[in-house]
């Protein structure tokens, strides 16, 4: 009782701030900044062990530059998706520019579904908003569910204000069936970290031997949905451009793996041209494939 109740106010907070205009919340960004850099150093030694192994070519101050500038987009992102519980319509337009979306009309009109494929990069939240407006076809987002049930409803409601359907990512593949007479896109993130029970496959990423996910290829195979990359960049302060690069319009004529390589690439040198605006402080590198038995 008591846990709801708190879970309840913290909500009802974050709804709150949520209606602030956009220049107050970069305000509070620039004091939450100085709060996880300078006070709390927010898992700064997670950060530092990521960005050493990842480039180890660069020296410690090109490392330590691209940890700021990291943290000082975290802020952003954080309030940034406070926005988004409140978020107007025409507000996620208007910051979100999505070049191509004839790209995927023109893969609906030949009868074709649609798998998209995005990293923990830039907005992805903001991005997955935008993606909600663009078409009259089902929309699906994959997500895993948050262990507090309340604040998981809170998010399935945000992200679902504009129409898209949220399945969670132990069911895809079943809903992804029940779906196949209709047209659909379906994005889900493909640089999560499976649960060690879970890891079947590494391939090198950011220098490393990085535990991947095999759903996107397996999905794409099954369903023989167009693989799409949602390539979501910024482009200044809470404005964004999502542009769809085409993947793999016939995955069932693919190699094994050759998805995954492609996709976990492509995010890949995203994030080399400015790696800034990539999850630095998630323990992606937790697990290695001596580990797994």
């Amino acid at each position: 009782m008591i846990k709801h109740f708190f879970s309840v106010l913290i909500s009802g907070f974050f709804y709150l701030l949520s209606l602030l205009p956009f220049w107050l919340l970069y305000i509070i960004s620039d004091i939450i900044f100085i709060i996880l850099y300078y006070i709390f150093r927010y898992r700064r030694k997670v950060v530092d062990e990521n960005l050493f192994h990842a480039f180890p070519e660069k020296s410690a101050q090109e490392r330590a530059s691209i940890r700021i500038k990291y943290y000082r987009y975290l802020t952003d992102l954080i309030v940034e998706s406070l926005k988004l519980l409140t978020i107007s319509d025409a507000e996620v337009r208007k910051r979100v520019y999505v070049p191509n979306p004839d790209l995927i009309t023109d893969y609906f009109s030949e009868g074709q579904s649609v798998l998209g494929i995005l990293g923990h990069y830039g907005n992805w939240e903001m991005g997955a908003l935008r993606f909600s407006q663009l078409f009259d076809e089902r929309r699906i987002i994959v997500y895993k569910p948050l262990s507090n049930k309340f604040f998981d409803n809170v998010v399935i409601r945000m992200r679902s204000r504009f129409g898209a359907t949220l399945v969670d990512m132990k069911s895809t593949m079943r809903k992804l069936i029940s779906y196949r007479n209709e047209r659909t896109i379906t994005v889900l993130v493909g640089d999560q970290t499976p649960a060690k029970p879970e890891i079947k496959y590494f391939t090198n990423f950011l220098n490393q031997p990085t535990a991947v996910f095999l759903g996107v290829e397996k999905l794409a195979k099954l369903t023989n949905s167009v693989v799409v990359f949602c390539d979501i960049r910024r482009i200044r302060r809470g404005h964004y451009q999502c542009k769809f690069i085409p993947m793999f319009k016939n995955p069932k004529e693919t190699n094994e793996y050759e998805i995954t390589h492609a996709h976990v690439k492509y995010l890949e040198e995203v994030i080399r041209e400015k790696p800034e605006y990539w999850l630095w402080s998630h323990r992606r590198w937790k697990f290695k494939p001596e580990d797994i038995v």
